[in-house]
């Protein structure tokens, strides 16, 4: 279970204490449980901080914590702070990221069902595309994407595995495996029957709980070649 330790302080020295985190990322370089850190500054009071670290498990922050170079960095910080840093010690009991749940609805219901009222419910109005294999490069918007989903759905019966899948930022990466059936024309090909099968990447930006822009990245070349388009 991941554990996050919130660490709560006062400090007139933010500038020194941001040094002694660098050296200390630095020193305990392969040897460290950390895992994500972020640390908040209070807009009401200028001297307030908070750091939130995340870690695998209790456990292994427990290990980080044993550290001689963690011990040496606290030691040092309390030296930075005003008063005695707080400690609130939290196990994960619910972990979202709304922008990675907005791109999995993109692969597993829009391109599931080709559903426009699904489109319209993710996809920003004036959403952009970057997709060189496009139905209508002037298109944008849910009637682009739907112009290009339309044009796939309509070729073959398709799905999408989510291979792997990072989310930094207003960024959602998503690596994916795409399996196919051959079931109508497609780039004046009749209808083979045959299974095809891509890897591809696509990165969406996500602004106020809406797909706003996208860039997808897949082998067409080899989509053709295994339907006989082009030679091996």
């Amino acid at each position: 279970m991941t554990f996050v330790q919130i660490i709560d302080y006062k400090t007139r020295r933010p500038d020194d204490l941001n040094q002694l985190l660098d050296q200390y990322v630095t020193q305990s370089q392969g040897k460290r449980t950390v895992t994500h850190s972020v640390v908040g500054k209070d807009r009401e009071a200028e001297d307030h901080y908070v750091d939130v670290v995340e870690f695998p498990s209790y456990e292994d922050a427990m290990k980080n914590s044993n550290l001689p170079e963690t011990d040496k960095m606290f030691r040092e910080m309390v030296a930075l702070c005003e008063g005695m840093p707080t400690f609130t010690n939290l196990d994960v009991v619910r972990d979202e990221n709304l922008n990675k749940l907005l791109v999995d609805r993109m692969f597993d219901e829009l391109a599931t069902t080709g559903d426009r009222s699904i489109a319209e419910q993710i996809v920003a109005p004036d959403y952009v595309d970057h997709d060189i294999f496009r139905a209508d490069p002037n298109l944008q918007g849910v009637d682009g994407i739907m112009a290009d989903l339309d044009m796939w759905r309509s070729a073959f019966d398709m799905s999408f595995t989510k291979d792997q899948q990072l989310a930094e930022g207003d960024l959602v990466t998503t690596l994916w495996t795409w399996n196919a059936t051959h079931t109508g024309e497609f780039m004046g090909l009749a209808p083979t029957g045959k299974k095809v099968s891509s890897t591809g990447s696509t990165t969406f930006r996500c602004k106020d709980g809406m797909i706003v822009e996208g860039w997808w990245q897949y082998d067409i070349m080899n989509v053709m070649r295994q339907l006989g388009l082009m030679e091996s």
